[in-house]
């Protein structure tokens, strides 16, 4: 890929880039298109003066902009043709009928030239390879032969007007290095622009994430966030609820081997007081008094 020349978008110079990386060279500059717009206009202004300079078409053909070049850097089809001519090369209109009519296969053919609008850029085959030299393009960009016709084909979708290079084409350094080998792309090169443009993006959703957190759930380092405070509360609550429920079990477990203690000891007192002998002096009802007790201990010391 590093043999194959390829112009990067610089303005609106896409007229430029599109012949320099179809030739595959610094062959035009801004200054030597601009000198064939400024011919082109010329002999345009010599046709219109042939119907008389004082007639009011030709008068209104000269307060007309040029329609060959802007300051902007955009120059027409006419001085991409009239350029070509210095090579021996002719732009053939690609979807008109009469070249349709041929049934060539895209891939038999050399090179394209591809414009929209004020757009124009090269598709070109250096070796037996397809290329998208496209000057927005950080890199080139490889096309296979089965999806030339497709990538051709959409382009027309799109509104895009194709033209076809006719001639032989000057050599170059790429060309015959990749009649020998051939290049593997394993990613699309990306927009001009393009990966700065979604570093910039991330960047700014990430700070606008931060100030959306910042705002809605404020942290000073004493608090939770909403969303953990109210997990640790619902835990909480839950803790609270099995310790009330361990509580009424050891409340029930106890009152249970109380009443069983003393389901036992009531037992036991009755089989003590059947088994025990009682005395044929002591009454089983009522208890002795303090008078009978005292009668009874003289009675038993005076025998």
């Amino acid at each position: 890929m590093e043999s194959i020349f390829h112009e990067r978008q610089e303005g609106s110079l896409c007229a430029q880039h599109c012949l320099n990386n179809l030739l595959q060279g610094e062959y035009f500059s801004p200054v030597e298109l601009s000198s064939i717009a400024q011919q082109l206009d010329e002999e345009e202004r010599m046709r219109m003066a042939e119907g008389g300079v004082s007639s009011e078409e030709y008068r209104t053909f000269l307060q007309q902009p040029s329609v060959n070049m802007d300051d902007s850097g955009f120059f027409s089809i006419q001085v991409i043709s009239n350029a070509l001519k210095v090579w021996g090369l002719e732009l053939i209109l690609f979807n008109s009928p009469e070249y349709q009519r041929l049934g060539i296969d895209p891939i038999n053919e050399k090179s394209f030239i591809c414009n929209y609008k004020e757009h124009w850029f090269t598709v070109r085959k250096l070796g037996k390879q397809w290329f998208n030299l496209n000057s927005l393009l950080m890199g080139p960009e490889l096309i296979s032969d089965t999806y030339l016709a497709l990538f051709l084909a959409q382009l027309q979708q799109e509104g895009y007007s194709i033209f076809v290079v006719k001639g032989d084409l000057p050599d170059c350094e790429a060309d015959q290095l990749l009649q020998m080998i051939r290049v593997q792309q394993m990613q699309r090169p990306k927009l001009i622009g393009e990966e700065a443009a979604q570093s910039r993006d991330q960047r700014l959703l990430r700070s606008d994430v931060d100030q959306a957190i910042e705002v809605n759930h404020p942290f000073d380092g004493t608090g939770m966030l909403d969303e953990d405070e109210e997990n640790f509360q619902r835990a909480l609550a839950l803790s609270r609820q099995e310790i009330d429920m361990e509580d009424e079990e050891a409340d029930l477990r106890r009152a249970i081997q109380l009443s069983m203690q003393g389901s036992r000891q009531s037992e036991f007192s009755d089989s003590l007081s059947q088994n025990v002998p009682q005395s044929p002096h002591t009454s089983q009802t009522d208890p002795l008094s303090s008078e009978e007790l005292r009668r009874r201990r003289r009675v038993h010391f005076e025998k």
